[in-house]
């Protein structure tokens, strides 16, 4: 009998091919969610996976239940601002899908959370809608005049109409059946319209540095590991092609790789920081010295050093409508 989530089917989600074993035991090292996973990654297309198989009850647990929501505070919104190039650069601002979309476009975010990414696209003049799955978006929609559609993202949320740009910001790595989506997409988008997606890269120096306790894997929630391979398959099954591929990390994400290998907890159980526990004295002195050492900048000089070199945590595809 299966665990709970578990497939054993392993074939590529993306192309169909055979899938070869590479980690096994994974388990979710942030919440506690329980049961271990197997990666796979794709003999022809090298395509990483984890075979997934939940049904629409055990995603509701899995996200209403163990994946926290993020608490937030409709007096304090502020939307997202532009920023000093200099600044910008050394923050890896360009890691995020919003900061590539232009002035005085159409507009489609999806996985919008609580529409920061919305009102900087309205503060430059662009028409906006946002999609997003937590109801409470629609607090933020009505104090900000916002349009978002609550629900999973379907082209029938936006019929007849059309979009320049489509953004999808970590969102694409959680879906069992990506393809789904991005033919959806497509049927939203501007021939000559173009998608930015943002996801992590599975190839990156981290991931060898680090192994199993790599961030990202982030089992069960991330379930697709895309490499330029397997987004252009993806891409092409949908009418679009890759016109940039690119790796911008922000430095926050090693900061919070060394605290998660100073606080990784056993299978089964949350960790500490990630579900936000009551910390042992120990644990918050290594949370100290981890602080210190972001604040001195060595997180921001090593990000921008790998991410030059390509081998950065995050990736961002530009995918471009050609049909």
């Amino acid at each position: 009998m299966s665990a709970v989530g578990e497939s054993r089917q392993s074939r590529c989600p993306v192309c169909g091919g055979e899938g070869n074993l590479q980690i096994s035991g994974l388990f979710d090292d942030r919440y506690g969610y329980p049961n271990t996973y197997d990666l796979f990654e794709c003999r022809a297309c090298h395509h990483e996976f984890l075979p997934t198989a939940f049904s629409e009850g055990e995603l509701t647990e899995l996200y209403s239940d163990y994946y926290p929501r993020h608490k937030f505070d409709p007096e304090g919104y502020r939307p997202h601002e532009p920023l000093p190039r200099w600044q910008g650069w050394w923050r890896g601002a360009k890691c995020n899908a919003f900061r590539w979309v232009p002035e005085g476009v159409s507009v489609l975010d999806i996985g919008c959370g609580y529409g920061q990414a919305m009102g900087y696209h309205r503060n430059r003049g662009c028409r906006v809608v946002g999609v997003e799955l937590d109801e409470n978006a629609r607090i933020i929609a009505e104090r900000q005049g916002f349009d978002i559609r609550i629900g999973a993202f379907h082209a029938g949320m936006c019929e007849g109409e059309t979009f320049d740009y489509v953004t999808l910001e970590q969102v694409i790595e959680h879906l069992q059946s990506p393809q789904e989506l991005m033919r959806d997409v497509a049927k939203i988008l501007k021939v000559g319209g173009r998608v930015i997606v943002t996801t992590p890269n599975a190839s990156s120096l981290w991931r060898r540095l680090f192994g199993r306790k790599w961030i990202h894997w982030h089992t069960p929630y991330h379930v697709q590991f895309f490499n330029s391979r397997s987004m252009s398959l993806l891409a092409a099954s949908a009418g679009l092609e890759i016109e940039r591929h690119l790796k911008v990390t922000t430095p926050e994400w090693l900061h919070y790789q060394w605290i998660h290998l100073a606080t990784c907890p056993d299978p089964g159980e949350p960790s500490v920081f990630w579900a936000m526990r009551p910390k042992p004295e120990a644990v918050g002195r290594k949370l100290h010295l981890l602080s210190r050492l972001h604040r001195s900048g060595f997180n921001h000089l090593a990000t921008r050093l790998v991410d030059g070199i390509g081998l950065g945590d995050n990736q961002i595809f530009i995918l471009k409508k050609i049909a």
